[in-house]
């Protein structure tokens, strides 16, 4: 059969179907409705694909300037200097108070006792309130009440060991101890600076200490980003314990 003829019957029988609108509407209709709406997605300038945004990191967002090279050891380093600053701020607290003449548990900040089973997490021994109670009978004598009886002459050695100026500890039983003190004179005011700058000069040990350690740990080149970073945060925390030192010389009227 030509092509001619072939083009002629499909003509004839497209016009004599029933109802040839039916079967253009169901071919055209799900097309057009297609189209329509790809265009509307490709407008509102949304794919028809799933796409996955990925995750961001929360260290992504800190701007580049502000980024430590050093990372978690930098971190974990300032850490440790902070709480010596932290500590060495409390017991300059407690001999302020002592040398200005209000007698509350705080005199006793700078003690730390060291027990056969703990020695603390510096070493330094554990805080006076974490074995005992201290309190404060008719405002001139402190009262230490331990928690375990064994622990008695530990808390007594650890008081004479702070070196704290006119404190004296007295036993009354197994389990108790009192401390009279004494109205506050210049000499203790001036004890009072003295041991100030015998515990900065410590706390400044410290912080060296860990900042000689984190180099270590890090194995950084000599002149390297790290090492700068590491002396800027020891400059800072030696700078922060000069100016509690000269804060505390200042209240007590000493140069």
């Amino acid at each position: 059969m030509s092509l001619v003829a072939l083009v002629a019957r499909s003509s004839v029988r497209l016009h004599t179907s029933p109802r040839p609108w039916r079967t253009s509407l169901a071919i055209l209709l799900p097309v057009r409705f297609a189209s329509r709406k790809h265009n509307r997605d490709k407008d509102n300038g949304r794919d028809t694909k799933e796409k996955h945004s990925p995750s961001v990191s929360t260290s992504d967002l800190v701007p580049g300037s502000q980024r430590i090279a050093a990372g978690d050891e930098h971190k974990r380093a300032e850490e440790k200097m902070r709480a010596v600053l932290e500590r060495f701020r409390k017991d300059v607290a407690g001999l302020e108070m002592r040398a200005s003449g209000r007698v509350t548990p705080a005199v006793l900040a700078p003690v730390r006792v060291p027990l056969p089973d703990n020695k603390g997490a510096d070493g330094r021994g554990v805080l006076l309130e974490e074995i005992a109670t201290v309190g404060v009978r008719e405002g001139t004598t402190l009262l230490i009440t331990v928690f375990e009886e064994h622990t008695l002459k530990h808390v007594e050695q650890a008081i004479y060991d702070a070196k704290i100026p006119h404190v004296v500890p007295q036993k009354i039983d197994s389990r108790t101890i009192k401390i009279p003190m004494p109205k506050p004179t210049v000499e203790a005011r001036q004890a009072m600076v003295a041991n100030v700058q015998r515990q900065a000069e410590e706390a400044r040990m410290h912080v060296r200490k860990q900042h000689q350690a984190s180099l270590k740990k890090g194995k950084y080149a000599k002149h390297s980003v790290e090492v700068e970073e590491f002396q800027s945060l020891t400059d800072k925390y030696l700078g922060a314990i000069d100016k509690v030192l000269a804060e505390s010389k200042k209240s007590a009227g000493s140069k």
